[in-house]
């Protein structure tokens, strides 16, 4: 019998934070919690993307350092010196990857913003 109350109780509850959630909605009315630079896709997307170059620049930077380190430690040893190819292309791909990326939301989001006219 108490379970049943229980439930009921539970259940009024949240029909009331519900109802209390809605006014309150109702009052103040929807915000944009992003920038007013970010309100559209291409812009917020283009912005996201230069956030990820600007932080991954000083890591690609600091890669293509170990990278270089890794030759040089080799000391003419071929199997560390295939490491360090490998570890070299691999920076240079990803480096490649992430600029590419970059470049292309740019241009899709420039071509997208001159259809629609904004």
């Amino acid at each position: 019998m108490i379970q049943k109350y229980q439930k009921i109780l539970t259940s009024l509850f949240f029909v009331a934070v519900f109802a209390f959630a809605t006014v309150v909605h109702a009052q103040t009315g929807l915000q944009n919690p992003l920038n007013s630079n970010f309100s559209t896709i291409p812009a917020f997307i283009a912005g996201a993307l230069k956030v990820l170059v600007i932080v991954a620049l000083p890591i690609i930077t600091l890669f293509l350092v170990v990278a270089g380190f890794m030759f040089v430690f080799a000391r003419g040893n071929s199997s560390k010196l295939e490491e360090a190819k490998k570890n070299f292309v691999y920076v240079i791909i990803g480096a490649l990857l992430i600029l590419g990326a970059w470049v292309i939301a740019t241009l899709i989001g420039g071509t997208v913003t001159q259809l629609v006219g904004n």
